[in-house]
């Protein structure tokens, strides 16, 4: 690429202006968190008991409004109590206008966030909202504000100053703002008495979803995947069953399934450094664990994991059987890593 004609030549930084130092960054930390202590102490507790016991009893929907920095923080709010699985959402003041205030209902709490409380496309909204017959609730910051005078519920955030040195850049505004729903939104998960299954039902995407729902069952190998051979099976004839299936493993049964034992690739290489060409000459019966870890379908998988991982010293693998030590399937150290346990 050629270079900019010089008179298009970005000019360049002045370094020393742009320079930062740890002390200011420090002391900006150390203000922030004076600003969020007068928040804390300032608090009006009993109204946000008011606003909190409003929302658990909520017979409806729970939407969250805002504009701008507000509007994501109402969003992200509104998503915290759908993971926890309370009905919530988010409505844009814009878009209700244009046909979404259709999803409101006379059952429905409507929670408007605002620093001002007197942002236009809110104000705009309140009228709309209450022909619906929803009830609405400002989370304001400035005393005596518009909202608080046209909605059935005010919540009043105390702010000291924006953290900005011009006091204009909302980032104190929106980290109490984030901080209250937050914390309103954990109260009613105490208060609903969610459980931590109920909670993972809501995550199945996640470690904390996946380590309450799995099931060995849902996670093992199983009929053609599995590296099964029997007990008068020659050690020599099974190496391409041990190494083929990915399992590191031989599964011995009998002609009913039952599990007699394990074989895995670190007795062969005990089995050949033992007994040498004599190896050539031995079944998998000789030389098997005949004892192995096992575990049922229904058990969770995690469970497996640490059953896996357990004293005198940790497998890469256990059989799966059924009643009567009917073998079934396989579940694998590296196939429960996979599967994000």
């Amino acid at each position: 690429m050629g270079s900019l004609p010089p008179s298009l030549d970005l000019p360049s930084p002045n370094a020393k202006s742009q320079q930062i130092d740890q002390t200011t960054l420090l002391n900006l930390f150390k203000s922030q968190q004076n600003h969020l202590n007068y928040f804390f102490q300032n608090l009006d507790l009993s109204q946000t008991l008011t606003f909190t016991q409003t929302l658990l009893r909520c017979n409806g929907a729970i939407f969250f409004s805002g504009v701008g920095k507000s509007g994501f923080v109402a969003n992200k709010i509104s998503q915290t109590l759908i993971s926890l699985g309370i009905r919530a959402s988010f409505l844009s003041p814009l878009d209700a206008l244009h046909g979404d205030i259709g999803a409101l209902s006379a059952s429905d709490i409507l929670v408007l966030f605002s620093k001002s409380g007197n942002t236009e496309e809110l104000l705009r909204l309140v009228p709309c909202a209450k022909a619906k017959g929803a009830y609405l609730v400002s989370v304001t910051s400035v005393e005596g504000n518009a909202l608080t005078a046209v909605c059935d519920m005010n919540v009043h955030l105390p702010l000291e100053r924006e953290l900005c040195p011009f006091d204009l850049a909302p980032v104190t505004s929106t980290a109490i703002q984030m901080v209250f729903g937050d914390t309103v939104a954990i109260a009613l998960m105490g208060a609903r008495n969610l459980t931590k299954e109920e909670y993972a039902a809501n995550h199945p995407a996640g470690r904390i979803g996946k380590s309450l729902i799995f099931k060995v069952k849902d996670v093992m190998k199983k009929q053609n995947e599995l590296p099964i051979c029997k007990e008068g099976d020659l050690i020599m004839d099974q190496l391409v069953e041990l190494t083929s299936k990915g399992c590191g493993c031989l599964l011995v049964i009998d002609e009913e399934h039952h599990l007699i034992g394990t074989f895995t690739d670190g007795d062969l290489r005990r089995t050949l450094k033992a007994s040498g060409e004599a190896i050539f000459k031995l079944t998998v019966g000789e030389m098997c664990n005949r004892n192995p870890r096992t575990i049922g379908p229904d058990s969770m998988a995690v469970e497996a994991m640490k059953k896996m991982e357990s004293p005198p010293s940790p497998v890469q693998f256990l059989p799966v059987i059924k009643d009567d030590n009917i073998l079934i399937g396989i579940v694998t150290l590296h196939g429960l890593v996979s599967a994000g346990l």
